[in-house]
């Protein structure tokens, strides 16, 4: 049995050890440009959709208006495009390269123009057919800038088929075309432009722009760190503004770009630093708000190429040094130092996230395969605050499934909050009942009863797991959802009729028959007690719900002065369902505990004149609080286990919460909801098992506190 869980454990703590393995990067091959080439000529780099089958090849964008398709397994120039201009654009080359991902590339011609290509995915057929065949295609076009050249531009064309240009001109203007192609009546498309031109102070200090995939959101940073946002309305007027100090110490903004889902803003500044920003609701406005510090470099960030595949990014700075990092981790993932003399000036990411390449000013072509591990993963994500993009502030969120741009959420705090929330719960309800029961089981009523009821009880645990469940959630929830109020009466008319029995009682002893049933069959008496004072809390249900809350408890509930909203599976809900389940193991052990200590000593006690209640209170209970403890402890740790009941009669919500009509979800109900669709060794299916070790951790900690506290306890009461 030991050797088959030390097993388990080294099963599951191995599944999960790689979550916090460090990325790995293998370098697969070296090359050098072509002699017609140098590194001053190239503006852009990528990798070919074809580095996934082993064959790397690069695509350089050069200053003459040509994309090199590069064999870099060789050295080898496989095929040449030359690119052709926009009409009225004259073919003196490029003056910027801007990758957009999917193979999409914004450029910028010497007089302004503007086109929008896509570099087609490999054709099948051989080798050399698949390096040379890379067909150019325009999406679109915007005519050249009037009056002075730009000093830098955008351009973007939207799923619907909208066409925005941001130029910044140098007397300061940011000139906004925006291209709408729709249908007349005659059924012919026509092109309607739309222009718009954002006068600011601080325009000719703009050193960093960039733009949503849509084209709708604007960003430009300074030279003494102002951070500006524009939304545009559909005909590219201004919508809204804002400017904000991004640094205090006016430290400029050298490179902007938006990560995948164009929420989170990269901004690097002349002193290295790396960061992200994105808009977080305040009582005025959406604001950016700084969100996440990266790794800061030694020098001025000067590109930054965010990844096509999750928040992670490249980012290059003066120096040739480039860095690796996961934004929402805050992880350094991987790091580059440039060798004297020979610093990066350009840098890729394969579009699978699986690949690195890079271009040195010597000319030599680099290209690693990168296995990055589980980036997503750092002990603060796991069991810190994140501020996550979309939320106002930073929170505990466990949420893994969404659309292309999602952005993972891990944090295990609510899950483990929600374990010990139901478990507690459960406890609440279990433990006394368990206990009085068997205290009245071993030594308030007659050995016959006691024979009778044990068995009873133990049988409850034969009880599958999977049927309480079905009963508490598709049975009791509408009972309970239907007498809430009176529920919650019943906590005060039970107790209120039980007393109001025991001074009726004190009148009656004086009658022969009462001793008769003090001696061991007072449940006989107070089963119609009780059920007189649930009967009471029901009656009082509909007349105080009309008096006192407005004919809707639970509407008063939410909008009264708690604010809690109540949910049909709920904690109370699951107090019932596993304290069905503990109630017999805490109850058998207990019983045990108490009928094992030696009859003698209590009827010493009474022999002292001690009643029986003095005699439990002072001797038998002290005496067989070991076990009784060890019963607790022992039930605890069914609870946590637990996964059926909690599965089938909660919400599964990661919610943090005490409130008992809410739900929650816990670390089994967590693994058994989320295995299915975990891919086998991915991020989530390592994560699910890192639950099971906090499940391990948990019911080992407790059963060795539990054993280490029983111990205690025998060793203080042994003498009795």
């Amino acid at each position: 049995m030991i050797a088959s869980v030390v097993a388990i454990v080294a099963l599951i703590v191995g599944v999960t050890v790689p979550l916090f393995r460090p990325p790995r990067a293998t370098l697969v091959c070296n090359a050098r440009l072509p002699k017609t080439l140098t590194g001053d000529d190239i503006l852009c780099c990528g990798i070919d959709l074809g580095i996934a089958s082993g064959k790397a090849a690069g695509l350089l964008w050069t200053r003459s208006g040509q994309l090199v398709l590069m064999d870099l397994d060789t050295g080898e120039v496989r095929g040449r495009e030359q690119l052709v201009p926009p009409a009225k654009a004259v073919s003196h080359g490029l003056r910027q390269v801007e990758a957009l991902g999917a193979g999409k590339y914004s450029l910028l011609w010497p007089n302004g123009a503007m086109s929008l290509v896509e570099v087609a995915a490999p054709q099948p057929g051989s080798q050399a057919a698949q390096a040379s065949r890379r067909p150019i295609h325009t999406l679109t076009s915007t005519p050249p800038v009037k009056g002075p050249q730009p000093r830098a531009a955008l351009l973007r064309r939207s799923d619907g088929g909208a066409t925005t240009r941001v130029a910044l001109l140098p007397n300061g203007e940011i000139s906004i075309l925006r291209q709408v192609a729709a249908e007349n009546l005659a059924g012919d498309e026509e092109v309607r432009s739309n222009q718009a031109v954002l006068h600011e102070d601080f325009a000719a200090d703009i050193r960093a722009m960039t733009m949503d995939r849509e084209g709708n959101t604007l960003y430009a940073g300074t030279k003494d760190g102002l951070l500006a946002r524009w939304q545009l309305k559909e005909n590219g007027q201004l919508a809204q503004r804002e400017v904000t100090r991004a640094f205090p110490d006016r430290r400029g903004i050298t490179a902007l770009a938006l990560l995948l889902g164009d929420v989170a803003l990269a901004v690097g500044d002349a002193r290295g630093g790396l960061s992200t920003w994105f808009p977080v609701k305040t009582e005025a406005a959406r604001r950016l708000r700084l969100a996440h510090q990266l790794r800061p470099h030694l020098s001025a960030v000067r590109q930054i190429v965010p990844s096509a595949r999750n928040k992670s990014l490249l980012s290059l700075d003066d120096e040739g040094a480039f860095h690796w990092d996961y934004v929402t981790s805050e992880r350094s993932l991987l790091s580059m130092a440039a060798e004297p003399g020979r610093p990066w000036r350009c840098v890729a990411l394969g579009l699978r996230g699986d690949s690195l390449l890079g271009l040195d000013a010597s000319g030599a072509l680099s290209v690693w395969r990168i296995d990055g591990g589980c980036p997503e993963i750092s002990f603060h994500t796991l069991f810190g605050k994140v501020l996550y993009e979309g939320y106002d502030e930073a929170d505990y969120v466990w949420q893994t499934t969404g659309g292309e741009d999602f952005e993972p959420k891990f944090s295990l705090v609510p899950l483990l909050f929600g374990t010990l929330k139901g478990t507690f719960y459960a406890m609440l309800f279990a433990v006394p009942l368990s206990l009085f029961g068997a205290a009245y089981a071993s030594y308030f009523t007659t050995p016959a009863l006691r024979q009778t009821i044990k068995p009873v009880v133990e049988i409850m645990a034969s009880v599958p797991s999977v049927v309480i469940g079905f009963l508490i959630a598709l049975w009791l929830a509408p009972i309970i959802e239907r007498w809430f109020l009176a529920f919650f009466l019943s906590l005060v008319t039970l107790p209120a009729t039980f007393v109001a029995f025991l001074f009726l009682w004190q009148l009656l002893r004086r009658m022969a028959w009462t001793k008769r049933v003090e001696s061991g069959y007072e449940f006989l008496v107070l089963v119609p007690v009780l059920l007189a004072g649930a009967a009471m809390a029901v009656w009082l249900a509909g007349p105080v719900e009309a008096q006192f809350f407005g004919g809707n408890f639970r509407q008063w509930l939410f909008h009264g002065p708690l604010g809690m909203r109540y949910d049909q599976r709920n904690n109370i809900i699951i107090a019932f369902g596993l304290g069905f389940t503990v109630i017999p193991i805490i109850f058998s052990i207990a019983e045990d505990s108490l009928s094992n200590v030696p009859y003698s000593m209590a009827a010493a006690s009474m022999a002292l004149g001690a009643s029986r209640w003095q005699t439990f209170w002072r001797v038998v209970l002290p005496s067989a609080s070991p076990g009784i403890f060890a019963a607790m402890m022992i039930g605890f740790g069914r609870a946590v286990g637990e996964t059926m009941i909690v599965l089938m009669a909660t919400g599964n919500t990661p919610i943090l919460d005490w409130s008992p009509l809410d739900g929650m979800r816990t670390l089994s109900a967590n693994i058994a909801v989320e295995i299915p669709e975990a891919p086998v060794g991915g991020t989530l299916y390592r994560v699910l098992f890192l639950c099971a070790v906090l499940l391990f951790l948990l019911t080992f900690t407790v059963n060795t506190a539990a054993e280490l506290v029983r111990q205690h306890l025998r060793k203080r009461f042994g003498q009795f």
